[in-house]
């Protein structure tokens, strides 16, 4: 692969983006658009659901923190967001990793309406997986290292998570006893490895902060995915590569949905920086070992009222 002179250019953008912005857009992926604009549109029909609809599943620690959270459940740095959403990860059955992975023991929650939810998105999971997968092997070349650096035991076994988000307008916000927050979602970074954004194409509501500390917009492109790498990517990398803040404002008279995948190590790697890369940053170590599955729930339990 690093022999062939379109993927060396590609690496080289992959490159520039990662250690100037954080967040890139990916076009060409393979996924087929209509796939991504059906997405969105199932996730509108059930968001349009009568509350009752949508409480009849419920996120419940019971549930392995999967389901249905209404408007203002989830919390970033103490605050609520102004966002509904349905949570679901990759399933883990009982015993499967121990005491580590019993919070997360469950299995998803998928509506039964509308009635193809459950196909659609396991489709489109799938699909985003193996992206993923490509895009890092890009991202570890990159770096340095060899395409399957990110595989075996850091990534051979990839857990997930998908959010299917619902934002709403800022008038039914601005009706709602908010405490005057019209965030969507508060300033963070992800977790994991990379995330997959898919946002619908006439909002522009997801905003980066760049390194001078500006928050940048970054408007939706018809058929891309908005890229953006997590935590354990920049444990990996030795900082080489941040994970960039990032929040949602939706200052829009329509309500937007965005269906976020998240692409992260095997739920109980040891994260911690690569040799090549602490060779890159001058032989220091910029951050300790990391087990993602102690940082997913520590992050998963605060997260909820």
């Amino acid at each position: 692969m690093a022999q062939d002179s379109t993927v060396c250019e590609v690496v080289k953008q992959l490159d520039q983006a990662c250690r100037e912005a954080g967040f890139f857009y990916v076009r060409g992926h393979g996924i087929p658009d209509s796939l991504l604009k059906e997405v969105k549109y199932l996730a509108h029909k059930y968001f349009d659901l009568p509350y009752e609809e949508k409480l009849k599943i419920k996120m419940t620690s019971a549930a392995g923190y999967r389901g249905y959270q209404k408007v203002g459940e989830n919390i970033t740095k103490g605050v609520p967001d102004i966002h509904e959403a349905i949570d679901c990860y990759k399933e883990v059955t009982p015993g499967m990793y121990g005491a580590l992975g019993k919070p997360m023991e469950g299995c998803n929650q998928w509506p039964v309406n509308p009635p193809n939810f459950k196909s659609l998105m396991e489709e489109y999971i799938a699909l985003c997986t193996d992206l993923s997968r490509k895009i890092l092997r890009g991202i570890a070349l990159a770096l340095g290292g060899s395409p399957d650096d990110l595989e075996g035991g850091i990534g051979g076994d990839p857990f997930w998570v998908l959010r299917i988000i619902g934002y709403p307008d800022v008038s039914s916000v601005k009706g709602q006893d908010s405490n005057d927050n019209d965030i969507g979602c508060g300033a963070h970074t992800d977790y994991g490895l990379l995330t997959l954004v898919n946002q619908d194409d006439d909002i522009t509501a997801l905003q980066v902060r760049n390194m001078s500390g500006e928050w940048i917009p970054a408007p939706p492109i018809p058929g891309t995915f908005v890229c953006n790498i997590g935590d354990m990517l920049k444990i990996w990398s030795n900082g080489l590569y941040d994970s960039t803040l990032h929040r949602v404002v939706n200052n829009s008279p329509k309500y937007r949905v965005c269906v976020a995948y998240f692409y992260e190590p095997n739920f109980d790697a040891a994260i911690e920086p690569s040799e090549f890369c602490v060779k890159r940053t001058g032989g220091i170590r910029k951050s300790g070992k990391a087990v993602y599955g102690e940082h997913l729930v520590s992050k998963v339990q605060t997260n909820f009222v």
